[in-house]
């Protein structure tokens, strides 16, 4: 089955995807992820000039040997815009796998581990009271875990914490938004949030935080011991990843579950992570590392190491992505968790798809395939916006190191 085309869509249903389209000699198409927020164009430009051109020709059934040719092939390894651009040929070529078997990908993944796939959602508001507001609403859905972000008293803003609770967006505005950040304010202040939240709604709630990348090791080890008493199911990228030994710091200084991985891009950027068991969660997902066929290798020496999983899944993942990620969490032995915020009705109209919700957990599609297409009439009625992720400042001006 040779591959005849493949076509990079660029739509913005109210914030921008990037979703490549590969057709078959033998009439069947598959899609794939390439969104990387923030920096959209610059996959779709790769996709289109260095990595179509190789594809037309090549045996559509030969997956593994495509991701080496275009993984090695590129001299320039690895990168969010090289292992992103990957992901989308990968996770098309799984697609159109699964529809010449006529099964769901998870079967050929080895069938299922789970029934449904454990979510959280996102509780976020300026005020504790209006987090934990947040907090009852996700539990009136049945949702079983749930992600706490809020407003720090004496900062004007807070990345993580948007107007529009359900559908919240960082990515918006011609320039990056500026925020003011104080290490000072938002390690006094978060402990009280999760005093009350466990306060409210008891021991069983899996709750997590996020902490977006901004403090020091020994910054986050305080953090993570005052934590403890609130037992966290995992305190979330606590520092940038890019020194990995300040997590045996750490680690070293409190017993707070670590996620880390949204960022990175290949099981060489969090091999040493794993295997010496420096977190507890790896949070890589499909488009950002390379697609099915990378994120398993990912995820299998995870397994090894007492490391579960825990994918991004945040809205900067079109569904397409969120159907491949589905169909990986439900077929691995060691799954931890799946973040899922929701799509606008725009988004869902642009991707229909077959996964679905229920009661706290999602489900995989069981038509073959990954089951998500794109609508390409109702993407072309939504152009590009360009968009940028905020930077953060601390409180003197200095653009925030971390």
């Amino acid at each position: 089955m040779k591959i005849t085309d493949a076509r990079v869509i660029v739509t913005c249903p109210g914030r921008n995807f990037v979703t490549l389209k590969i057709e078959t000699d033998e009439g069947l198409t598959g899609v794939g992820d390439a969104t990387l927020n923030g920096r959209e164009l610059a996959v779709a430009a790769y996709l289109r000039d260095h990595v179509v051109p190789l594809l037309i020709g090549r045996d559509a059934h030969r997956i593994e040997d495509t991701w080496q040719y275009l993984y090695q092939g590129a001299y320039w390894r690895r990168g969010p815009v090289t292992m992103s651009a990957i992901a989308a040929v990968d996770t098309a070529l799984w697609d159109i796998k699964g529809k010449a078997a006529g099964l769901p990908v998870y079967q050929l993944l080895g069938g299922r581990s789970r029934e449904g796939v454990t979510v959280y959602g996102h509780a976020n508001g300026e005020t504790v009271d209006e987090v934990l507001g947040e907090v009852a609403r996700y539990l009136d859905l049945g949702y079983r875990a749930v992600r706490l972000q809020c407003g720090i008293p004496g900062l004007a803003s807070t990345y993580g914490v948007g107007a529009d609770k359900m559908f919240y967006e960082p990515a918006r505005g011609t320039v990056p938004e500026e925020n003011v950040w104080s290490t000072e304010k938002y390690l006094s202040f978060i402990p009280t949030l999760f005093a009350r939240a466990r306060e409210e709604f008891g021991p069983e709630l899996r709750l997590l935080h996020d902490v977006h990348h901004r403090l020091t090791p020994i910054e986050a080890a305080r953090l993570g011991r005052s934590l403890e008493p609130y037992g966290l199911y995992w305190l979330e990228d606590p520092v940038p990843a890019d020194l990995q030994e300040g997590f045996r710091l750490i680690r070293e200084h409190t017993t707070t579950p670590i996620a880390v991985g949204e960022v990175i891009n290949s099981i060489w950027d969090c091999a040493d992570l794993i295997r010496n068991q420096l977190i507890d969660f790896i949070r890589c997902t499909v488009v950002h590392a390379g697609g099915i066929t990378h994120l398993r290798r990912i995820f299998d020496l995870a397994a090894l190491h007492h490391v579960r999983s825990g994918s991004h899944g945040a809205t900067d993942l079109s569904p397409v992505c969120m159907a491949a990620a589905l169909h990986l969490d439900v077929s691995i032995p060691n799954f931890g968790l799946q973040e899922y915020m929701r799509h606008t009705e725009a988004t869902d109209e642009v991707f229909p798809h077959g996964y679905h919700y229920a009661d706290g957990y999602l489900f995989p599609s069981e038509e073959p395939g990954l089951g998500v297409d794109i609508d390409e009439e109702a993407a072309a009625r939504y152009p590009y916006r360009r968009a940028y992720l905020p930077v953060n400042r601390l409180e003197d001006g200095t653009v925030h190191p971390w």
